[in-house]
C-alpha cells in the first residue's frame, strides 16, 4: 500500500504538467504534425554523414530467386523484394529529398516488367532525379573468387544493358559489399575498365581492417594491374566492420530491436537527445577511422526495406534532429555523392597493390574452402559458359533469323555468378535450382546451335531442291559427353550409314586437336570431307567410368542407358578458326583400315620395377607403387623428379575451445592424411594417338594420366566419390604435385583466369600476418592454374574449373579437388556441405570427375603455354552429330567453313572474348590480350587485329569503341573519369595501350592486358559463305 502511494504521488507533478497545457491549448498543438527537414546538403567544416539506404538482395542463398522474388518459402527467411521495391518506391515518392540504391538487376527485371505504365513512369522520374540511383547494375552481385572474367563481363554487361535501354542510365560505382574476399581484376578490370569511379565493399581479413582502422587507410585507390598500372587506379572504400547500420542501434525494420526517436513529448519514452547523441557518437567514433570530413553510414543489410516507411521515417528524423544539433551534419546521399565529396577533399590516398585475399572473419575461420564447394555445379557453370561463347557466334553467323536465342542461358550465367551460387554456399535446393536454370538455358542454346549448324551446312547451290533427305539433316550434341554417354556415336554404324561428327571451333586460330567419342563397334574407320582415312585409335573404357556413366545417366535423364559403348573412338581434327570441320565414322570393310586397337598392358608382377611410357616429345616414369616419380621433355630438355599424390584433410567439427568447423564457407582442418594406394596394377594403354596410364588409387579414387602425341603437357582425368563419411568424419580431398625445386615459400595463382599475382607463403604484403591457420590462410583461388619455380625451371598445373590452390611445401602444387563434410560452418546456410546424387530412393555421395593439366618448362618459358593452353580449355571443341545415309554429304552439303579470312588467324596473343549481335543488328566485339607486360617472349607485345579479314566480304560501315560493358563511348567514359591522387607511388611505369582505330584501315591495336570493346555496323548485304 505504501509503495502505491509513493507511485501515485510521483505522478502528481506530470498529471499537473498535463492540466497546464490542457489549459494553454498547446496539449493538442505538441501533437501535431512535424515537418521534418530532411533537405540536408554538404557542409564544409563539419562532419558530413551520408545515410545510403539500401538492401542487400541475394539472387538466391537459402532461398531460391523466385521464392526471394514472390516471398515464398518463408519458413526459411522472410524475404520478398517485391515488397521491397514495392515500398521502396511509395517511400520515395512522399519525399523528393529521400535516396535509395538497387544493385540486382535480376531482381529489378522481374519487377520492372511487372509495373504498370503509370509505376513506370513516376520510376523513370526517380530516377532521372537521382532519389532512386542504380550502383553496380550487374544481373547479381558476382562473387570475385571463383567467377571466370568473361563471366563477370557477361553478367555485368547483361545488366548494364537493361539499364541504358529502359532508363538511359549509366552507373558510376561499383558495390561488391558481400563477395568473401576481392580480386584485382574485379579492380581494375570490372571496376575501372567499365568505367566506375568508385569501389566499395566489407569483407576484408580481420587483421587488416584493424591495421587499416588504425592507420586510416580503409579507403585507398587499387592499382589492381602491374600491367595496365595507373591507367586502372579506382579509389577504393572499405566499410569500418560491415555493410549494415553502424553499431549504436540503427536497425528500423518492422520487427528490429533499435530504439525508435519518439519525439512527441506528450507520450512516455521521449528520447530525441539521447537517440541525436547515439547517432553523434557512431559518427564521432567512425570518423576517427576515416580521412576527410565525410562518413558513410550504410542503412540496410539483407532484405531489409519491406516496408520501407519504418526505415524512412526514422531516417527523416535523424536527420532533422541531429541537424539541429547542429555538431554534425547528415544528409541522404548515395555512394555517387559520397564518392565526389571524397575526390573534391583533393587528398593523396593509401595505394594497395595485388589483391585482398584470402579472407578471413576471425582467427580460426578464413574463407577459403568455398574456393572449392559445390565442385560439380562449379564445372558445369564453366562448360556452359564456354558454350554461351560459341553459341552466340553461332547466333550472330544466324544474323536475321528468328526463333530459338541464347537469352535463357545468358540469365542463368548471369545468376550462377552469384556469390551464393558459383561459390556453393548456398543450400541444396537452391544450389539445384541454379543447376536447373542452367539446363534449361542450354537446352534453349542447344537447339539455336543445332539450327544454325543445319543452315550453315546446307550447299548453297542445292538450297532450292525439295525431298532431298540430306539437306533435311538434323544435328544433335552430347551434354553428357564427358562421362562416355552419347546416343548419337553409340548406335550401329551399317547399311551405307555413317556417323557425321561436324567439329566447331571458337577461338580465332586454327585448331588441331585430338578429340573423343564413344562406340560400340572396333570395325570402324574415320575420314576427313574429302574422303581421306584418319588414323584414329580405339581405348577401352575402364570401369570406373562405366560405373560413373550407368549411375548418373540414370539420374540426370531418368533412365538407364539402352546400350553401353565398349571404346572411346580418339582421332585428330583440324578445324579453322571460327569455322568448322567435317569427319565421318564409317564401318571398315577390311581389318587394315580399322581403327587402331590400343595395346593394353598391366604392370601386375612388375613388383620393384618402374614403368615409362613416351608420347611425343614426353615421357613419364611410374615407380613401383605405381606412382609418378620422374618427367622428360625431349625437345626443351627438362628433366625431374615429380610425384603426384591424394590427400584429406579432416575437416574440424568444431568441438575443440574454438567451435568454428569447417563447411560450405571455410576451410578449417583438422589433420592431414596421406591417401595410400590399394596397389592396383596400373594398366597401360598405349597407341599411335594418345597413351593412357589407368590407376585405381583407392576404392574411392580413379585416375587416368594421358600422353597425347600432339601436345606437350600431361592431362589428368581424376573421378573422386563418394567420398566415404561412416566414419564420422568429414573430408576435404587434394591432390599434390611434389619436385625438388627450390621456390623459397613462392609460388604464383590467377585472378579470376586474367593476371597472376605472386603469393608467399605466411605473408601478406598490407600487415605482418599473425599466422593461426597454416593451411587454409595460404589457400588462394584458383581459376586458370597455377605456378611454381626456381633458378632454372617452372612447373604449371592448368584447371578446367575453380578450385582452392597453395603451396605449403618448396616445390610442391597443392589443388583442393573435393569437399564432404558433416557439420555447418556457421555463416549462415545452416546445412552441412554434403551434396549427394540420388536415383529413386537410394541416394550416395557425389562423384566427380574432372581434369588437370601440367607441364614443367625452362625457367621464363612456360607463358605461352599456359595462356594458349588455357584458352583452349576454356572454350574446347564443339562437337555435333548427324547421319549420313549413301555416302553423299560432301556433294550436298558445306563440310569445312571458317567466318575468316583463310589466310588469317588472330594473332597468338589475342583471344576473342564476345561476338555478339546485339541490339538494332548492330555486333559486339571484345578482344583480350592475353599476356602481361614481361610475361611471355615476343608475346607480351602490341597485338594488331585485323577487322577486314576477321570479316571479309563484309563492309564495316561504322565502328565505336564502347567501356569494357559497353553502354558508354570509352572516349566519353575516359573524359568523366575522376583521376585521384596516391601518397607514394612505384618507379615510372610505362603503359602501352592501342590507339583509335583508323575506320578505313579497321585494325585493332591491343596493349599488353588489354580488352578492348566495340559495337559494328554492318551493312544489310551481310552473307556468310561456307568454305566447301
Amino acid at each position: 500500500m505504501a509503495v502505491a502511494l509513493a507511485v501515485a504521488a510521483s505522478l502528481l507533478p506530470f498529471f499537473y504538467h498535463l492540466l497546464v497545457l490542457s489549459a494553454s491549448g498547446w496539449l493538442y498543438a505538441g501533437a501535431a504534425y512535424i515537418a521534418y527537414n530532411t533537405s540536408g546538403s554538404l557542409v564544409p567544416g563539419k562532419i558530413n554523414v551520408h545515410l545510403v539506404p539500401h538492401s542487400h538482395d541475394d539472387v538466391g542463398w537459402l532461398k531460391t530467386i523466385d521464392q526471394y522474388y514472390v516471398g515464398s518459402n518463408n519458413s526459411i527467411q522472410g524475404a520478398c523484394i517485391q515488397n521491397v521495391l514495392d515500398s521502396v518506391v511509395e517511400a520515395l515518392l512522399a519525399d523528393k529529398n529521400r535516396k535509395f540504391i538497387y544493385v540486382e538487376m535480376a531482381f529489378f527485371h522481374r519487377w520492372w516488367r511487372q509495373q504498370s505504365d503509370t509505376t513506370k513512369k513516376a520510376v523513370r522520374g526517380l530516377v532521372s532525379s537521382g532519389q532512386l540511383e542504380f550502383i553496380n547494375g550487374g544481373w547479381c552481385m558476382h562473387d570475385e573468387a571463383a567467377v571466370h572474367y568473361i563471366d563477370m563481363i557477361d553478367q555485368t554487361t547483361l545488366g548494364h544493358q537493361f539499364l541504358k535501354q529502359e532508363f538511359g542510365q549509366v552507373p558510376r560505382i561499383a558495390w561488391q559489399i558481400d563477395p568473401f574476399g576481392h580480386s584485382a581484376v574485379q579492380a581494375y578490370l570490372l571496376g575501372a575498365e567499365v568505367g566506375f569511379d568508385a569501389l566499395y565493399f566489407s569483407r576484408i581479413d580481420y587483421q587488416d581492417r584493424q591495421k587499416r582502422k588504425d592507420t586510416k587507410s580503409l579507403e585507398v585507390v587499387w592499382r589492381g594491374s602491374k600491367t595496365l598500372g595507373s591507367s586502372v587506379d579506382i579509389f577504393t572504400g572499405i566499410f569500418p566492420k560491415d555493410y549494415e547500420p553502424p553499431p549504436g542501434g540503427f536497425y528500423f525494420e518492422v520487427n528490429d530491436e533499435s530504439p525508435v526517436i519518439q519525439d512527441d513529448p506528450l507520450l512516455f519514452d521521449y528520447n530525441v537527445q539521447e537517440r541525436v547523441d547515439d547517432f553523434v557518437a557512431a559518427a564521432l567514433s567512425q570518423a576517427n577511422i576515416t580521412r576527410t570530413n565525410h562518413i558513410m553510414f550504410t542503412m540496410g543489410t539483407d532484405f531489409k526495406y519491406q516496408y520501407a516507411t519504418s526505415w524512412f521515417r526514422q531516417m527523416d528524423k535523424f536527420i532533422h534532429y541531429v541537424n539541429k544539433d547542429a555538431r554534425i551534419n547528415v544528409l541522404y546521399s548515395t555512394p555517387s555523392i559520397y564518392t565526389d565529396a571524397k575526390h573534391a577533399a583533393n587528398e593523396a590516398w593509401p595505394l594497395k597493390l595485388d589483391d585482398f585475399f584470402p579472407y578471413a572473419d576471425r582467427a580460426n575461420a578464413y574463407w577459403t574452402g568455398y574456393f572449392t564447394s559445390r565442385p560439380a555445379l562449379k564445372a558445369y557453370i564453366r562448360i556452359l559458359s564456354s558454350y554461351y561463347l560459341a553459341a552466340r557466334q553461332l547466333e550472330f553467323l544466324k544474323r536475321g533469323s528468328y526463333g530459338h536465342t541464347t537469352n535463357s542461358l545468358a540469365e542463368a550465367l548471369a545468376i550462377a555468378q552469384h556469390h551464393d551460387a558459383i561459390t556453393g554456399t548456398e543450400k541444396q535446393h537452391v544450389a539445384d535450382d541454379y543447376a536447373k536454370r542452367l539446363a534449361i538455358g542450354y537446352t534453349e542454346a542447344a537447339k539455336l546451335v543445332e539450327s544454325t549448324l543445319t543452315s550453315l551446312t546446307e550447299s548453297h547451290s542445292n538450297s532450292g531442291h525439295d525431298g532431298d533427305d540430306a539437306l533435311a539433316a538434323k544435328f544433335e550434341q552430347c551434354p553428357l559427353l564427358n562421362i562416355s554417354y552419347c546416343p548419337a556415336s553409340e548406335s550401329e554404324i551399317k547399311d551405307g550409314r555413317s556417323l557425321v561428327v561436324l567439329v566447331y571451333n571458337s577461338l580465332g586460330w586454327r585448331r588441331e586437336d585430338i578429340i573423343r567419342i564413344p562406340v560400340i563397334s572396333d570395325a570402324i574407320l574415320v575420314t576427313d570431307h574429302e574422303g581421306k582415312i584418319i588414323k584414329s585409335q580405339l581405348l577401352p573404357i575402364n570401369n570406373a567410368s562405366l560405373s560413373l556413366r550407368k549411375t548418373y545417366v540414370q539420374a540426370y535423364v531418368g533412365s538407364s542407358p539402352s546400350v553401353t559403348p565398349k571404346y572411346w573412338l580418339a582421332f585428330p581434327v583440324t578445324v579453322e578458326s571460327l569455322g568448322f570441320s567435317t569427319y565421318f565414322i564409317r564401318s571398315a570393310e577390311t581389318r587394315g583400315t580399322h581403327a587402331f586397337m590400343s595395346i593394353v598392358d598391366s604392370s601386375q608382377g612388375m613388383k620393384n620395377s618402374t614403368k615409362e611410357i613416351e608420347q611425343g616429345n614426353l615421357k613419364l616414369q611410374f615407380n613401383h607403387d605405381g606412382k609418378l616419380s620422374f618427367y622428360f621433355n625431349k625437345k626443351s630438355l627438362v628433366k625431374t623428379s615429380i610425384e603426384q599424390t591424394y590427400s584429406y584433410y579432416v575437416g574440424n567439427n568444431g568441438s575443440d575451445i574454438d567451435p568454428q568447423a569447417s563447411g560450405a564457407y571455410v576451410f578449417r582442418p583438422n589433420g592431414k592424411f596421406p591417401i595410400e594406394s590399394d596397389k592396383v596394377p596400373l594398366t597401360i594403354i598405349e597407341g599411335p594417338l594418345l597413351h593412357e596410364v589407368h590407376q585405381q588409387i583407392n576404392s574411392w579414387i580413379h585416375q587416368i594420366t594421358r600422353l597425347y602425341k600432339t601436345n606437350e603437357h600431361v592431362e589428368v582425368e581424376f573421378i573422386i566419390g563418394p567420398i566415404p563419411t561412416n566414419d564420422g568424419i568429414g573430408k576435404e580431398v587434394v591432390t599434390q604435385f611434389t619436385t625438388t625445386m627450390d621456390t623459397r615459400k613462392t609460388f604464383y595463382s590467377d585472378s579470376n583466369g586474367r593476371d597472376f599475382i605472386k603469393r608467399i607463403r605466411d605473408h601478406r604484403s598490407d600487415w605482418n600476418l599473425q599466422v593461426n591457420q597454416p593451411v587454409a590462410g595460404n589457400y588462394y583461388p584458383i581459376n586458370l592454374g597455377m605456378f611454381i619455380e626456381d633458378d632454372k625451371t617452372e612447373l604449371s598445373v592448368l584447371v578446367d574449373r575453380a578450385v582452392g590452390g597453395t603451396s605449403l611445401v618448396d616445390g610442391q602444387v597443392e589443388l583442393m579437388l573435393h569437399r564432404r563434410l558433416l557439420h555447418d560452418d556457421s555463416r549462415g546456410v545452416a546445412e552441412n556441405l554434403d551434396e549427394k546424387i540420388c536415383i529413386d530412393t537410394k541416394c550416395e555421395g557425389l562423384i566427380i570427375q574432372g581434369k588437370l593439366y601440367f607441364r614443367v618448362d625452362p625457367l621464363g618459358e612456360g607463358a605461352q603455354w599456359r595462356r594458349s593452353t588455357g584458352q583452349k580449355i576454356y572454350s574446347p571443341l564443339l562437337i555435333a552429330f548427324s547421319e549420313e545415309h549413301g555416302g553423299n554429304w560432301s556433294n550436298s552439303h558445306a563440310t569445312t567453313f571458317s567466318m575468316m579470312d583463310h589466310s588469317y588467324s588472330l594473332p597468338d596473343n589475342v583471344a576473342l572474348i564476345t561476338l555478339q549481335e546485339v541490339q538494332d543488328g548492330n555486333v559486339l566485339v571484345r578482344f583480350a590480350h592475353m599476356y602481361e607486360v614481361g610475361e611471355g617472349k615476343n608475346l607480351s607485345e602490341m597485338a594488331y587485329v585485323d577487322l577486314k579479314k576477321m570479316f571479309p566480304g563484309k563492309k564495316i560501315l561504322k565502328i565505336v569503341e564502347m567501356n569494357l560493358s559497353a553502354n558508354q563511348e570509352r572516349q566519353q567514359m575516359e573524359k568523366k573519369k575522376l583521376k585521384w591522387q596516391v601518397e607514394s607511388s612505384p618507379s615510372a611505369e610505362t603503359v602501352v595501350r592501342g590507339g583509335l582505330v583508323d575506320p578505313t584501315e579497321l585494325v585493332i591495336e591491343l596493349g599488353p592486358m588489354e580488352i578492348r570493346t566495340f559495337v559494328l555496323n554492318f551493312n544489310n548485304t551481310y552473307s556468310h559463305l561456307p568454305h566447301r
